[in-house]
């Protein structure tokens, strides 16, 4: 299958259904861009963006799919250059033209292009941000190279949500468990020192890495909420069978931290980004 048929066909398929909605790839085009909006990821990047970039005007988007990024930031007020190499209405630039005429966008560009042969000028884009792309390049340098040819001095590199992978075995256990890889074959995934190694080769000052715990742009559709929820979970199952042995000691808060730290090293850490095939991490990058 291609893309946009793996696409088309979990959108009829009810055990699909919660990915479809999590992922944003309802047939309504609109729908994925208002939920995008509403998001708990969407804030964090604007909020990053905002924080590290204030005075940024132009931002290009590489690998966008459906463009629920590309026609948020031009929603937000951005001048936009969306790049997508798919052309299909379903998940590609002509979902994203599809956007761009509902929206009646003046201020967005889209363009059918592979992210290692863009063909723009040198030191064009205040910000350059990809979102569940890096991993699909097909030369991650040159990738990264491009990114950095176009993006202005000064200007900011934003990559979120890639897969990463420490060794063969983790990749192999990505691509086993991913609920599409069966269908389209697509995946893929690079290490984290790949990633910074690449970044750096292509004269990027490399910032900031955000694993998969650390930032709420990787683990949605989790909210923070969630999340503390679950590790208050965890943290409570620890403390009751620490008190089935030690008693009233369990309640004395340094014991119970040392009895805490003694099992993040024995059995892991409480959230442990570990047992998440294929984790997903952020990257921030400022051009010198």
């Amino acid at each position: 299958m291609t893309w946009e048929e793996t696409i088309q066909y979990i959108r009829t398929q009810p055990a699909y259904q919660d990915l479809v909605e999590k992922a944003y790839f309802e047939e309504d085009l609109p729908l994925n861009v208002r939920r995008f909006r509403e998001s708990e990821e969407y804030a964090e990047t604007i909020r990053l963006l905002k924080h590290h970039q204030p005075n940024a005007q132009t931002i290009l988007d590489i690998g966008c799919g459906n463009g629920i990024s590309a026609i948020s930031f031009a929603l937000e007020g951005y001048t936009v250059t969306a790049v997508e190499p798919d052309p299909s209405p379903t998940i590609g630039a002509g979902a994203i033209r599809q956007l761009q005429q509902h929206y009646q966008l003046q201020n967005i560009e889209v363009f059918e292009a592979f992210a290692e042969n863009i063909q723009f000028e040198d030191n064009r884009f205040d910000i350059v941000y990809f979102r569940q792309a890096m991993h699909h390049a097909n030369h991650l340098e040159k990738f990264l190279a491009e990114a950095a040819r176009v993006l202005k001095k000064g200007g900011l590199l934003l990559a979120v949500r890639d897969h990463v992978v420490f060794d063969p075995q983790d990749k192999a256990w990505l691509l086993e468990t991913h609920p599409l890889q069966k269908f389209y074959g697509g995946e893929n995934a690079f290490s984290p020192q790949a990633y910074r190694n690449a970044m750096e080769q292509s004269g990027l000052v490399f910032l900031k890495e955000y694993k998969h715990f650390e930032s709420l742009l990787n683990f949605s559709p989790s909210t923070k909420e969630e999340i503390a929820q679950r590790l208050l979970q965890i943290k409570t199952q620890r403390k009751k069978h620490l008190k089935s042995k030690i008693g009233f000691l369990a309640g004395l808060p340094f014991v119970f931290t040392l009895y805490d730290t003694y099992l993040d090293k024995k059995v892991g850490k409480a959230l442990d980004e570990m047992v998440v095939p294929g984790r997903m991490y952020s990257y921030m990058a400022r051009k010198r």
